[in-house]
């Protein structure tokens, strides 16, 4: 990820085609050594590309990645509206806790003392 990262940034500084040196040195300025192999392939794998449309066709494809919450929704649905009856309920239950004037949370340090 990381040398795909100084590729966008060398190319969003004006340079069409960054070389491996070019982006070595974006790495090398935040003290991160670059890996021949892994730099060799990002630059392959995106020479001659426009990286507007490269980044149009990622945004697609992480589009229709299934997320946890659409599963877990559909499945809560499915499972009936019993769950849903004991929420109230178990809401009513809860106390609130009495609020203390000190808290020893901070142990006696506070943030802006």
């Amino acid at each position: 990820m990381r040398y795909v990262a100084a590729y966008l940034l060398a190319a969003l500084g004006g340079n069409s085609s960054p070389s491996a040196s070019d982006i070595k040195k974006i790495l090398g300025s935040v003290g991160v050594e670059a890996e021949d192999e892994r730099l060799n392939k990002v630059i392959s794998e995106l020479k001659g590309k426009n990286l507007e449309e490269v980044l149009a066709e990622g945004a697609e494809k992480l589009a229709s990645v299934p997320s946890g919450g659409a599963v877990a929704s559909g499945g809560a649905a499915a499972a009936g509206g019993g769950a849903a009856d004991a929420a109230p309920a178990a809401e009513e239950k809860k106390k609130p806790e009495p609020e203390s004037d000190e808290s020893d949370d901070d142990m006696g340090f506070g943030l802006f003392d």
